[in-house]
C-alpha cells in the first residue's frame, strides 16, 4: 500500500573500546552507575552488523584512548554531496574527537572539508531531509552555526529550538524516516514536547504527515533512530513507535542499546551518514 523503498547508505562508526561514563554532560550520564563495556561493544557490534545485513556499507574509524564518547560518531561530522562540515564540541571532554574525524576524512580523499568556528555538534543537531537541513539549538550547537552550515554545505537550513534538557540534541527528538524525492516529500518522526512552540509550528507546516512520538518513545531514546526509507533501526524498548511505523509501511528493526543509553546515545548517535 505504501511502497516504502529502501536506499543503500554508507555509514561511519567507531567501536566503543574505550566507552565509559566518567563525566556528566547531559542528564542521562551518571558516573556513579557502572558501565558494562563488553555489553556496550556487543550492542554496538549488533548495530553495525544490522546495517550490513540490510545492505549498507559501514566504515570504521579507530577509537582513541581518553575519548569515551568517540563511539557517538554522528557528533563529529555532517556530510552532504561529499562536502564535509566538521564539529566543534561544547564540552571540553569531547573536543579532541573533532580532529581525529577530520584526519579520517582527509586521509580518504575528501577535500571539501570545513571546520566550524561556532559550536557545532554535527549530526547530533543537523538532520538532512533530502531538500533542506533541519538544525537544532538550545543546549549544544550554537544558533550561529546554522548559518555556517548553510554556507559550508550549500543547502537551505531551517532552525529549530530544543527546550527539554533530556533531549539535548536534535537527534534525540527527531529523525528522518524518508528523504524527499521528485515523487514525494520527506517524512520525519519527532517528539513535539522537545521543541519550542514556534518550532512545533514550523515542523507541522513542513511535515504535515509526520509521525508524532509520545513521552514513552522519547524516554527510551526512540527518536534516535536510523531509517533507509523502509527499514527503521530503533532502540529495542521503542515498541510503541515501532508499532506506529509498521502500520504505515515501515519495517522496524529493534536493537539493544541499553549500555550506550547510559551516556545519552542510541543508534543514530553511533552512526554518521556519508552522503556523496
Amino acid at each position: 500500500m505504501f511502497g516504502r523503498v529502501p536506499t543503500t547508505r554508507r555509514y561511519l562508526m567507531c567501536a566503543p573500546h574505550y566507552f565509559a561514563v566518567n563525566y556528566a554532560i547531559n542528564p542521562w550520564m551518571d558516573p556513579s552507575r557502572p558501565v558494562d563495556r563488553e555489553l556496550a561493544l556487543a550492542q554496538w557490534s549488533e548495530l553495525r552488523d544490522t546495517y550490513r545485513r540490510l545492505g549498507h556499507t559501514v566504515d570504521e574509524i579507530e577509537p582513541q584512548p581518553g575519548l569515551p564518547d568517540m563511539v557517538f560518531a554522528a557528533n563529529s561530522g555532517t556530510v552532504v554531496d561529499g562536502r564535509v562540515l566538521g564539529a566543534r564540541f561544547r564540552a571540553a571532554e569531547r573536543a579532541a574527537e573533532a580532529e581525529h574525524f577530520r584526519r579520517w576524512f582527509l586521509e580518504r580523499g575528501y577535500r571539501d572539508i570545513t571546520m566550524p568556528t561556532k559550536i557545532n555538534e554535527a549530526e547530533g543537531d543537523f538532520a538532512w531531509t533530502g531538500r533542506l537541513l533541519l538544525a537544532g539549538a538550545g543546549f549544544r550547537t550554537d544558533p550561529a552555526a546554522h548559518a555556517e552550515a548553510q554556507e559550508a554545505l550549500g543547502v537551505p537550513v531551517v532552525s529549530l529550538t530544543l527546550t527539554d534538557p533530556r533531549y539535548y540534541h536534535l537527534d534525540t527528538a527527531l529523525f528522518v524516516l524518508a528523504e524527499a524525492t521528485d515523487a514525494a516529500p520527506a517524512q520525519v518522526a519527532y517528539y513535539p514536547d522537545a521543541f519550542s512552540a514556534g518550532s512545533r509550528r514550523v515542523l507541522a507546516r513542513l511535515f504535515p504527515d509526520a509521525v508524532l512520538a509520545d513521552a514513552d518513545d522519547a524516554a527510551v531514546l526512540g527518536l534516535n533512530g536510523v531509517s533507509d526509507g523502509r527499514n527503521v533501526v530503533l532502540p529495542a524498548e521503542a515498541t510503541g513507535l515501532a508499532d506506529r511505523l509498521a502500520r504505515i509501511g515501515y519495517e522496524p528493526v529493534l536493537v539493544g542499546i541499553s549500555e550506550l543509553r547510559k551516556s545519552g546515545g542510541g543508534p543514530k548517535c553511533c552512526t554518521m551518514e556519508l552522503r556523496k
